[in-house]
């Protein structure tokens, strides 16, 4: 949105998330200002004068908003199921790729708590009468997704963007939500695959990447894409290996006989010293 609307911007990429000033990510620093969650950020930004729906009617900005509804209702919980659910996307992408960007040990808890609290939010929201098992579950909110995908399609037509020749905020949500299914590389690729059944909206997203992200859209190498897969396996075996050992650790210290704790001599903090760790600073 920041790029369709022309705001000033710089991005910093960092990997402990849990330390941003608001405690999640995408977070927003203006001069003494801090703002999270993406639809806040995005009306900061409109009341700073960068609108890039500065052109739309009432009735367009109206079904804007039933379209951003339309894609958290049908599609998002597709995307979580993808991406976090799925048990071989989970332990062969979305696993190692998050636990690479986080600290250990954190690397090692924080992705399996992200997948509980995935599916925990698909089975709230779509678990209900008369819905009731898991596969139940997947096999609704995937048919949901690609209706949700054809009406999308449907709309955009022939058209570059959805409301004419420049991008709007629905196109950084759609944007959003589209690219990383047609992008990312899966095991299980059933969304993806009808996604690439649409070449309108495979040609908005490459689009989008080409000229507002200056990404070349070419495949890659077989070659490169060879090291990348065996760079992704050994990542996996790490990750797995250092799990395995958690545990053990966890279960060796459960067996072994426990002494009574002793009292340990008050301790002073610093002058200036942090009265937390990082860790108790962790967002629920």
């Amino acid at each position: 949105y920041a790029k369709f609307s022309g705001a000033p911007m710089t991005v910093n990429t960092i990997s402990n998330y849990w330390r941003a000033p608001k405690g999640d990510v995408p977070v927003l620093i203006s001069e003494d200002i801090v703002i999270s969650q993406p639809a806040k950020i995005l009306n900061f930004l409109r009341k700073q004068k960068y609108n890039a729906d500065y052109e739309l009617s009432a009735k367009q900005g109206a079904d804007t908003l039933a379209y951003i509804a339309l894609l958290e209702e049908k599609l998002l919980p597709a995307l979580l199921h993808t991406f976090w659910v799925d048990s071989e996307n989970y332990c062969s992408v979305t696993k190692p790729w998050f636990a690479s960007r986080i600290a250990f040990p954190l690397s090692l808890y924080l992705p399996g708590k992200m997948s509980r609290e995935a599916l925990n939010r698909i089975l709230l929201t779509r678990g209900g009468p008369p819905i009731y098992s898991l596969s139940e579950v997947e096999a609704q909110i995937y048919r949901d997704a690609k209706e949700c995908l054809i009406l999308l399609s449907k709309r955009l037509g022939t058209s570059q963007f959805f409301f004419g020749d420049m991008p709007t905020t629905l196109d950084a949500f759609v944007f959003g939500f589209l690219a990383p299914i047609y992008k990312v590389c899966f095991p299980r690729v059933q969304l993806q695959e009808h996604l690439k059944q649409l070449p309108n909206l495979c040609r908005f997203c490459d689009d989008i990447l080409t000229c507002y992200f200056r990404l070349t859209v070419s495949s890659h190498s077989p070659g490169g894409q060879d090291t990348a897969d065996a760079n992704l396996q050994k990542l996996t075996q790490l990750v797995n290996k250092e799990s395995n050992l958690i545990e053990k650790m966890d279960d060796n210290l459960r067996k072994s006989p426990q002494h009574p704790p002793r009292k340990l001599t008050t301790l002073k903090l610093a002058a200036g010293g942090e009265e937390s760790s990082p860790l108790n600073r962790l967002s629920p």
